[in-house]
């Protein structure tokens, strides 16, 4: 399966319960978004914007979060299983119930 692409994303917009598994979200700017719920299972979010953003009950398994900026985001029961998180920044992010085995969290910033 090939991945979507989805090139510019305006911020405050309601993506809530969104199927973007597999989407090319590469960069984008999805800071004060509702992603709570949403399947972005295998998702390329390398370097994106996610700041303040609510992604709590997502599917994030296997996405690509490397370099991304995730501080002070809702990430609670969210599931990252085998996500890659190098160098991605969590600093003030709610972890509480989320799912991280197998995640790569190499130069992560806590």
């Amino acid at each position: 399966m090939s991945q979507r692409n989805f090139p510019e994303l305006s911020t405050t917009t309601d993506l809530s319960g969104a199927d973007l598994s597999r989407a090319n979200l590469r960069g984008a700017y999805l800071f004060n978004t509702d992603l709570s719920g949403a399947d972005l299972s295998g998702a390329n979010l390398r370097g994106a914007y996610l700041f303040n953003t609510d992604l709590s009950g997502a599917d994030l398994s296997g996405a690509n979060l490397r370099g991304a900026d995730l501080s002070g985001a809702d990430l609670s029961e969210a599931n990252f299983r085998g996500a890659d998180l190098s160098g991605a920044d969590l600093n003030g992010a709610n972890l509480n119930g989320a799912g991280l085995d197998g995640v790569i969290v190499e130069s992560t910033f806590w």
